[in-house]
C-alpha cells in the first residue's frame, strides 16, 4: 500500500530523522512510538502529505485512500454533530442533492415522450444504483452507531457542534474518519480525549478494521490491544518489529543483549589479530602474514548496538505536613450547568492517604467534582477541606494556559516564592528543560514538553494532597512510567482522574464510578472495576430481556411448566453457574497478572509464551461471556 524509502527530515539545520524506511502493507496495525519530539506526529504529517520531507521518497499503491486524525481540527459554525458526520459521505450527499434535484423535474415535466425526459429516467436509475452501491440507505444508522460508541447520546445529535468543547469535537472529526472508506488511517493520539468506555469500543473496532493503521499513542494497554507491528523513532532512527508494544520491548531487548554479546567477541577477535600484527610486523619473515591480517581488519565491519535515548524525568512529590485524618467531607452535593444536572445529592467523606481514580464517561461529573474540591467552581450542597490541608491541583487543560511568549525559564520563575526561586533551574533540569531547553517559548512547545513544564510549576507549592486531573495526556510512555513511579512512591492523598487504564494499575486502591449523577465506591483497583462494571452491565442486559420475554408471553396462559421444561431450565441453570464460576477464575486469574506485572514487569513479562498465555486467558473470558449471555437468554424464555 505504501513503500516509504531513505526519508529525512530536518528543521533549522537539524535532522529530526534520517534514512527511514519502511513498508506499510493491508492488515498492518502499526503502533508509532518514541519519546516527546522524537517526531512521531512529524512523520504522519508527512505520511498524509501536509508537509514534506527534506529528502527520501514515497509511493502510494494506486487509488489508495487515507484520513488522518489531526490534533488541529477546523468545524464549520452552526452545524449539528449529525450534519458535521455525514461529512464523511460526501459522495452520498452529492447523490442526495442531484437525486432531489431529479424527482423535483420528474414531478413538475410533462413531457413524457421527450429524449430530455427519457434522459432523467436514465439518470435517476445509474445515481440510484451508485447511492446504493455507496451504502447510501445505511450511512445515517451507521453514523449513529459510531457516535454512540464514541459517547455521545442521542439527544446529542441535533445540538451544535460549536456548543461542546474541543475534547467532544475532536471525536466528532475520529467519528468522520471512521465512516470514511479509508484505505490507510493515521491516527495522533486518538485516545487522549476518550473515556475507558470509549477507548474499549474503539479498540474492538479498530481490531476489525480491515485496511492499514498508524498510530501515535502512549497507552500501553491500547497499544498492546490493537496494534500487531510496533515502529520506535529513537535518536533519529527507527526500529521496527513485528510484535505489539509489549512484545516488541521484550524482544528489542533480546536483540539488544546479542548485539552487545556479539559486539564484544568481536572487539576480542580485533584485539587478538592486532596483538599478532605488532607481533609479526617487525619480523621480515612474518611481514606479509602481518599484511594479511591488516587487511583483513580493513574489511570487518564494526557491529553497532541500537542506541536508546535514556533522558527522563526526575520527580519527586512529597508532602509539606501532615494533614488531620478526615482530607475532604460532602454532604448533599450537587452541580448543575443551566439545564445538565451533572451531580445531584452526593456524600463523600475520604480519608488521610487514600488512593483514589475517579472513572466515568466524560460529562458524568469526574473533572467536575476535582474543580468543586480546590474551589474553581460554585456548588450546592456542603464540601469542606479537612485540618491543615494543601491541595496540589493539576488542571486537565493546565498545560494550555502556559503564556506562549514567555520562556520556559520564565514561567516557572513567576510562579517560583523566594524560597524556591534558587532550585528553579534544577527543577527544569529534571523535568529534561536543562541548558537551552529552558529559553524555549512556550508556544514552540510539543504537548509532551507542555505537561512537563505544568508538572514541574506544581511542585513550586506546598501540598499533601494530589488532586490531577488527565495528567498523562501527549507524556511519553517513559515519561508517564517515571511519574507513576513518582505517584507511587508519595505517602499523600492522591485522587487521579484518568482514562488510562495502564497507568492507574497498582496506583490506586479504591475507584469511584461517575454515572447519572451519583458517585459509586468499589473497594479495589481499576482491573476490579472494569470486572465489577462488565457484571453490573451484563446484568442490566438481563433486566432488560427478561421484561421483554415477560411483554412477549403475557398473552399465554399461565401454568406450570411440563417435566421436560423443568429439567431442561435445571440444565440451562448449572451450565450458567458453571459458566460464571469459569468467568470468576479467568478474571481473578487476570487480576493476579496484571498486578503482578505492575509490581516486576520485567521478571513477569520475560517467562516463556507469557504473553501468548495472557492473551488466551482474556480470549477465553470474552468466549465465555458469549456464552453466558446465549445461556442466560434460553433460561431467560422460560420466565
Amino acid at each position: 500500500m505504501l513503500n516509504v524509502h531513505n526519508l529525512t527530515v530536518s528543521f533549522m539545520g537539524t535532522e529530526l530523522f534520517s534514512g527511514i524506511t519502511f513498508k506499510l502493507n493491508k492488515g498492518d496495525r502499526i503502533g508509532l512510538i518514541g519519546k516527546n519530539g522524537a517526531g512521531k506526529s512529524t512523520l504522519l504529517k508527512v505520511l498524509s502529505k501536509d508537509i514534506e520531507s527534506s529528502s527520501g521518497t514515497m509511493a502510494f499503491d494506486k487509488d489508495v485512500q487515507m484520513g488522518f486524525l489531526r490534533q488541529d481540527i477546523d468545524f464549520v459554525e452552526g452545524r449539528t454533530i449529525l450534519e458535521e458526520a455525514y461529512q464523511a459521505f460526501e459522495e452520498i450527499k452529492l447523490i442526495e442533492l442531484q437525486l432531489d434535484e431529479i424527482n423535483e423535474q420528474l414531478a413538475i415535466r410533462t413531457d413524457y415522450e421527450s429524449e430530455a425526459y427519457s434522459q432523467l429516467i436514465i439518470d435517476l436509475t445509474e445515481k440510484t444504483e451508485r447511492y446504493e452501491l455507496l451504502g447510501g440507505y445505511n450511512y445515517q444508522g451507521d453514523t449513529e452507531k459510531i457516535l454512540q460508541g464514541l459517547g455521545f447520546q442521542r439527544e446529542d445529535f441535533d445540538k451544535r457542534t460549536d456548543t461542546f468543547s474541543g475534547g467532544w469535537r475532536m471525536r466528532i472529526e475520529l467519528a468522520k474518519l471512521l465512516l470514511q472508506n479509508n484505505d490507510i488511517l493515521l491516527l495522533d493520539e486518538p485516545t487522549n480525549h476518550l473515556d475507558i468506555e470509549s477507548i474499549i469500543w474503539l479498540e474492538n473496532f479498530l481490531k476489525g478494521y480491515s485496511g492499514a493503521i498508524v498510530l501515535v499513542s502512549h497507552d500501553k494497554m491500547f497499544l498492546d490491544n490493537v496494534t500487531n507491528r510496533t515502529i520506535e523513532i529513537s535518536l533519529g532512527q527507527i526500529y521496527d518489529y513485528k510484535k505489539p508494544y509489549s512484545e516488541f520491548l521484550l524482544l528489542r531487548g533480546e536483540i539488544k543483549e546479542k548485539q552487545l554479546q556479539a559486539q564484544k567477541n568481536q572487539e576480542k577477535e580485533i584485539k587478538q589479530k592486532q596483538h599478532l600484527i605488532n607481533k609479526f610486523k617487525a619480523k621480515a619473515s612474518k611481514a606479509s602474514m602481518a599484511q594479511s591480517l591488516m587487511k583483513q581488519l580493513d574489511k570487518v565491519e564494526l557491529i553497532e548496538v541500537d542506541q536508546d535515548d535514556n533522558q527522563s524525568m526526575n520527580v519527586r512529590f512529597n508532602i509539606s505536613k501532615e494533614p488531620g485524618k478526615i482530607i475532604v467531607e460532602a454532604e448533599n452535593l450537587s452541580k448543575r450547568y443551566g439545564d445538565k444536572h451533572v451531580l445531584e445529592g452526593v456524600d463523600l467523606l475520604i480519608e488521610r492517604n487514600s488512593k483514589i481514580a475517579f472513572v466515568g464517561q466524560n460529562g458524568q461529573g469526574k473533572s467536575t467534582l476535582a474543580k468543586m474540591m480546590v474551589g474553581e467552581i460554585p456548588f450546592e450542597g456542603l464540601l469542606k477541606l479537612g485540618h491543615n490541608v494543601e491541595v496540589g491541583y493539576f488542571a486537565q487543560n493546565q498545560s494550555e494556559h502556559l503564556p506562549p511568549e514567555k520562556t520556559v525559564l520564565q514561567i516557572m520563575e513567576d510562579a517560583a516564592s523566594d524560597s524556591n526561586r534558587s532550585r528553579v533551574r534544577d527543577m527544569l533540569g529534571s523535568f529534561l528543560f536543562g541548558g537551552d531547553a529552558a529559553d524555549k517559548k512556550a508556544k514552540v512547545l510539543s504537548g509532551g514538553e507542555r505537561n512537563r513544564l505544568a508538572l514541574c510549576k506544581l511542585l513550586l507549592s506546598p501540598f499533601n494532597v494530589l488532586i490531577m486531573d488527565e495528567p498523562t495526556n501527549h507524556l511519553d510512555i517513559a515519561s508517564k512510567n517515571v511519574l507513576k513511579e513518582a505517584l507511587h512512591n508519595f505517602n499523600g492523598t492522591l485522587i487521579l482522574v484518568s482514562h488510562d487504564r495502564d497507568f492507574l494499575q497498582g496506583l490506586t486502591s479504591t475507584v469511584y464510578g461517575f454515572k447519572d449523577k451519583e458517585i459509586k465506591e468499589y473497594l479495589g483497583d481499576i482491573d476490579y472495576f472494569l470486572e465489577q462494571h462488565k457484571i453490573e452491565n451484563l446484568r442490566e442486559a438481563e433486566k432488560r430481556t427478561v421484561v421483554k420475554v415477560a411483554k412477549d408471553t403475557s398473552k399465554k396462559d399461565e401454568g406450570q411448566l411440563s417435566r421436560d421444561q423443568e429439567k431442561q431450565l435445571k440444565k440451562l441453570k448449572n451450565k450458567l453457574s458453571n459458566i460464571e464460576a469459569e468467568i470468576a477464575a479467568f478474571e481473578k486469574e487476570i487480576v493476579k497478572i496484571d498486578l503482578e506485572l505492575a509490581n516486576n514487569y520485567d521478571a513477569v513479562a520475560t517467562q516463556p509464551n507469557f504473553f501468548e498465555k495472557y492473551k488466551a486467558k482474556k480470549a477465553k473470558v470474552d468466549t465465555l461471556m458469549g456464552d453466558w449471555e446465549k445461556v442466560e437468554a434460553q433460561v431467560s424464555s422460560f420466565s
